[in-house]
């Protein structure tokens, strides 16, 4: 008998032989080396024979692992590796790879956990080798399916080792799939709802900081380490499978509150992400907040929470509409929360806060002039004055807010930028609010974008003290331009705002807006204008009779300390004088028209004397304390403070030819002098009122500002002027007017009259000696009277 076992096991093929003969007769002494490499060498020689061998590699594993022979299975997986490792290049080694994924899939199958760590790490071997060749009809739904399971196991002995195994598993059939578009598609639903909520868990089961020790991976380190390689591989059209299972497992745990761990696992998405892919993440979690606007406030908040964290990383590539488009779906979200909530509660006050950070994170990383069309988008979003109902007041308050937060990130610049007149316009209409809370976040909005050097804080108190902290620089041209131009509004609507509540921190806001500016902006050129602002400050206080008596005495206190502030950032050391004194003669007669503001409810009204008039400032007196200083004080001295309410006249640009129609039908007439034209004659003419100088820059922006619309100052300038003119000629004296027009014009006509008869002169000496003089019984040009239009 033992010679025909020895006959026949020389019959049987030489494969087999080999395969045989690498099992030793007691499988603790493992795999047979010397044999092994005999089995290699033929594989090589013979690769046809490659398939063949695999195949009865697997059939003989299959028997050990029927019979619980564990260590011969092993055996036999350890030699399909080497196998698989020297014989990579051969052209048949897709017949043998399917040999090889049964091995590992027979192995996988069986309840032994370290059959299933190796069958693991044979397959992550494989995935790691390049095939020259793809093969379209090899399927990895098994592997999937049991690698995520071995994620999930609870094993008390090998539980870690089966985890990372699934892990490493999940890594592999990731590598091997995703290069090459050909095989499966990896990227389908039911597999990545597998694979992401795998990595998860792991994520999740422990600490995510990763060891120094590289041989002692845990598994939450690893899954992290497989997701960033997920989400880094993954296209733009792919990146949504991993985002929503990732969404879904979330919502399903709860991991939104507390939302430590969504926090961090997309900040692991958004820093491996393709850059140019991130604002998908952006848009696909606000799609996510849209499907759970009827969860709790907390969900909800946590959400816009991960959003605000995550924002800004999307925010550098997203220009145009892209950003708009972010910004216009937090304004819907924050416009959501206001109509479907009576009441604001403090969860649903948290949530829209996490929105503005969200928008204020999202606006700080972009450019500057983007920062502008943002703030225009979110102020065209913003309720009219004329709805006053309190779900519209309250969507007032958050947009304004929004705008704020947005406001804070800008770095002004140049004010002509920073205000727009598209901008400017309704932002002053919003100033002038009936709502105290409104009024004061536009007030900060003002704040944010005047202070350019961090003057807000220093500025907050109204005092008459000085500013030790104060900086400050010279304007820019520009910056005057711009004070000249739409200067007066802002203070109008500053006077406005200060009449309509007696709060001392919404009077304190309107002086630290009216403090900056005058920071900001207070030039030699623009002085004046402040002053009259100040004026009209102590005006309101002294006339309306509406407003409170504590009211009117903050109103006192503000205008002092404006003037103190002006004079020594202007640095007008006898208007400051000329300060103190009033603030001496205050502090003896009436302390309570000095700051600090007082509280309406802590003093009593019956107390105050507001007949003061020797206590207020004389607006001669600053005009001649200006003109000591050498500066003009004309635009002082003739125009009007600025009153409560005052309207402002758009006009037109000033025709010339209107202008002579209107003189020629007004001469000689006794029509009503209010119609009368101060330009038509010469300004010098006119009593009480001195020629302009022209401006002594003739350049393009001097042209540019000449063509260009009259500013709201200089508009209010020219009606106060020809007011005045209309006043000089209805109550001054006729031999007064008579002996300041007069003259001048006989001196005009009589130096023409010669001009002209030295030229008829000329022009007959000339003609005489070629032709005869012809007589003409016309009236000779030089005896015409000159027009009055002409004159000067």
């Amino acid at each position: 008998m033992p010679g025909c076992c020895g006959c026949c096991s020389a019959l049987r093929p030489r494969y087999k032989r080999l395969v045989d003969n690498i099992f030793p007769v007691n499988p603790e002494d493992g795999l047979v080396k010397s044999n092994m490499e005999k089995l290699t060498f033929y594989s090589l020689s013979s690769p046809d024979k490659l398939d063949r061998i695999g195949e009865y590699l697997y059939q003989k594993a299959t028997k050990d692992i029927n019979r619980k022979r564990y260590k011969l299975a092993e055996i036999a997986m350890e030699a399909m590796d080497l196998l698989l490792q020297a014989c990579h290049a051969q052209t048949t080694l897709n017949l043998f790879v399917e040999s090889f994924l049964r091995m590992v899939q027979k192995l996988l199958e069986d309840s032994n956990p370290n059959l299933k760590i190796m069958a693991t790490n044979s397959f992550v071997k494989f995935a790691n080798i390049n095939e020259d060749t793809p093969s379209y009809h090899r399927r990895y739904d098994f592997f999937i399916s049991k690698f995520s399971s071995m994620c999930h196991s609870d094993s008390q002995d090998l539980r870690d080792s089966l985890r990372l195994a699934g892990i490493k598993g999940l890594q592999g059939v990731i590598r091997k799939t995703v290069s090459d578009d050909l095989v499966e598609n990896i990227w389908e639903a039911q597999h990545m709802e597998k694979i992401v909520p795998s990595l998860l868990f792991n994520m999740q089961s422990g600490d995510l900081t990763p060891v120094e020790d590289a041989t002692n991976v845990t598994p939450p380190v690893l899954a992290e380490e497989v997701l960033r390689e997920l989400v880094g591989r993954a296209s733009f059209g792919h990146i949504r499978s991993v985002l929503k299972p990732l969404l879904t497992h979330l919502d399903r745990h709860e991991l939104w509150v507390p939302n430590t761990f969504a926090i961090h696992t997309f900040r692991i998405v958004m820093i491996s992400i393709q850059p140019q892919y991130s604002y998908t993440v952006v848009e696909t979690l606000m799609q996510h907040l849209d499907s759970n606007f009827k969860s709790s406030p907390k969900t909800r908040t946590s959400l816009a929470v991960v959003l605000s964290k995550i924002i800004a990383i999307a925010a550098g590539e997203s220009v145009g509409p892209s950003a708009l488009d972010i910004i216009n779906n937090l304004l819907t979200h924050l416009r959501t929360s206001v109509s479907t909530t009576t009441e604001i509660t403090p969860e649903e006050s948290q949530y829209q806060e996490a929105l503005i950070n969200a928008l204020g994170e999202f606006a700080n990383h972009h450019p500057d002039y983007q920062k502008i069309e943002i703030m225009l988008f979110i102020m065209n979003t913003v309720p009219d004055l004329s709805k006053n109902s309190k779900s519209d007041q309250m969507l007032q308050n958050i947009l304004l807010k929004s705008l704020l937060k947005v406001g804070n990130q800008y770095s002004t610049v140049s004010f002509e930028k920073a205000f727009p007149a598209s901008f400017l316009q309704p932002l002053l209409r919003m100033a002038r609010a009936p709502h105290d809370p409104t009024r004061m976040i536009v007030m900060q909005i003002f704040q944010a974008l005047l202070d350019r050097h961090q003057n807000e804080k220093v500025l907050s108190n109204v005092s008459v003290k000085p500013y030790p902290a104060l900086s400050q620089e010279p304007p820019s041209r520009s910056d005057i331009i711009f004070t000249h131009k739409y200067g007066a509004n802002i203070m109008q609507a500053l006077i406005d705002s200060m009449a309509l509540s007696d709060r001392v921190d919404s009077l304190t806001a309107s002086y630290n807006t009216a403090a900056l500016l005058i920071v900001e902006m207070s030039c030699s050129e623009t002085v004046q204008e402040f002053l009259l602002f100040i004026l009209g400050i102590q005006q309101m206080a002294c006339t309306v009779e509406t407003l409170g008596a504590v009211h009117r005495c903050n109103l006192h206190s503000i205008s002092i300390a404006l003037l103190v502030l002006i004079s020594r950032v202007s640095g007008i050391n006898n208007l400051l004088e000329y300060a103190q004194k009033i603030i001496e003669a205050r502090r003896e007669e009436a302390i309570y028209y000095l700051p600090p503001l007082l509280e309406p409810k802590k003093v009593v009204s019956k107390n105050l004397n507001l007949s003061l008039p020797h206590l207020s400032i004389d607006k001669l007196a600053l005009g001649e304390y200006l003109q000591n200083a050498g500066m003009d004080a004309q635009r002082l001295n003739t125009g009007a403070p600025y009153t409560l309410n005052q309207a402002d006249n758009p006009g037109h640009r000033h025709s010339w030819v209107e202008s002579v129609s209107t003189h020629m039908t007004q001469r000689n007439s006794s029509a009503d002098l209010t119609l009368y034209n101060g330009d038509v004659d010469s300004v010098n003419s006119s009593p009480g009122v001195c020629k302009k100088s022209l401006s002594p820059e003739y350049n393009f922006d001097a042209m540019k500002r000449a063509l260009a619309e009259p500013t709201e100052a200089a508009k209010r300038e020219q009606r106060e002027r020809q007011m005045q003119i209309v006043r000089t000629f209805r109550e001054g004296e006729f031999d007064d007017l008579i002996r300041r027009t007069e003259p001048k014009h006989d001196l005009i006509q009589n130096r023409l009259n010669e001009l002209f008869n030295s030229l008829a002169v000329e022009r007959q000496i000339t003609q005489s000696d070629n032709k005869t003089a012809q007589t003409n019984s016309e009236k000779p040009v030089y005896e015409t009277k000159f027009p009055e239009l002409f004159y000067y």
